[in-house]
């Protein structure tokens, strides 16, 4: 597209409200996003379902967010 149409698109765009330009805006970029991975919505429906599965049987481990920060931490500083 040459300067001129895209500079008459720009303005005509910006005339817009701000809740149509957010819009717009949402939908360029998702737009540039690399196509998602066909089946992976999928698999992670089959993840939190094997999670569920293992919250149910007693298998999971639950921690608080400190301890969570903890166990990362140490896990950057000693990969």
């Amino acid at each position: 597209m040459s300067a001129e149409p895209l500079q008459q698109l720009r303005s005509q765009l910006l005339a817009l409200s701000e809740s149509e330009r957010a819009e717009l805006a949402h939908d360029l970029i998702q737009s540039l996003d690399a196509p998602r991975e066909s089946g992976a919505g999928e698999a992670w429906d089959r993840e939190i379902a094997r999670r569920i599965l293992e919250i149910d049987a007693g298998q999971a481990e639950f921690v608080d967010r400190a301890e969570f920060r903890k166990r990362v931490s140490a896990k950057l500083q000693h990969p």
